[in-house]
């Protein structure tokens, strides 16, 4: 999607803060024993008193209002008996749909107490989406966001999951610019354009490059014991930098 009018920013500024808040609160309930189906039912009770319906829900028929994966679940989880445990690597992807307009934000906490390896993955991942963002207006080569999340990563030590990226998003949960890569891709010729909304979502690891699809058909696992961190905001390309549709 690109900007056309006012009523546009308007509305992804509306949808946008429905999931920047659910997510907010949804981040400040986890604690050891919450089942990840309380917590999404959280999100479905803070989505609808916004009036916003499940993103994955309207466009894929997900199973779940919200995705929360866990430990070696990369993306995509599924909200179900499980509960949370000390030390838990926990994954919450919100978004919405609202008059019309998506949102789509997500971030990655650790359940105390914190392996210090764990919080140096999250900081590193969260830097990384800053370096993206950095480098995220109009007429600049598309892939710089993958440089610019890749060279973040292999700083850190860690790794890109290279079958997962950012994309466009407005009056669809997923729209183009299809796959904008969690790395640098010198064949992609794309450029970011004036008032073109996107996602950027880095998705970093300790050591995995890739997932594999569980028998449930929907979580994304990134191998046994390997942890994964991903911090996602909405954001619409203007010339002198990113303007954010999900800050809380």
């Amino acid at each position: 999607m690109r900007i056309r009018q006012h009523t546009d920013l308007a509305g992804l500024r509306a949808a946008g803060q429905a999931v920047a808040q659910t997510l907010v609160a949804m981040g400040e309930a986890l604690e050891p024993g919450l089942s990840t189906a309380e917590l999404d039912a959280l999100g479905a009770r803070l989505l609808a008193g916004f009036g916003a319906c499940s993103a994955p829900q309207r466009d894929y028929r997900f199973p779940g209002t919200t995705c929360i994966s866990i430990n070696e679940e990369a993306a995509h989880g599924i909200p179900g008996p499980r509960c949370l445990a000390p030390g838990d690597i926990v994954n919450i992807d919100v978004s919405a749909e609202l008059d019309g307009y998506y949102g789509d934000t997500g971030a990655t906490f650790i359940v105390p107490p914190a392996n210090p390896l764990h919080e140096r993955l999250l900081a590193a991942t969260e830097e990384a989406l800053r370096a993206a963002l950095a480098v995220a207006r109009a007429d600049a080569p598309l892939n710089e966001i993958g440089r610019a999340i890749e060279t973040t990563a292999k700083a850190a030590g860690f790794t890109t999951l290279r079958d997962l990226g950012s994309h466009g998003v407005g009056r669809r949960l997923h729209e183009a610019p299809r796959f904008i890569a969690n790395f640098y891709d010198p064949s992609d010729r794309r450029r970011l354009a004036e008032g073109l909304v996107i996602t950027i979502e880095p998705f970093l690891s300790l050591g995995s490059e890739g997932c594999t699809t569980a028998a449930d058909g929907w979580t994304l696992l990134s191998g046994e014991g390997n942890r994964s961190a991903q911090f996602e905001h909405t954001l619409v390309i203007r010339a002198d930098g990113p303007e954010l549709m999900t800050l809380p």
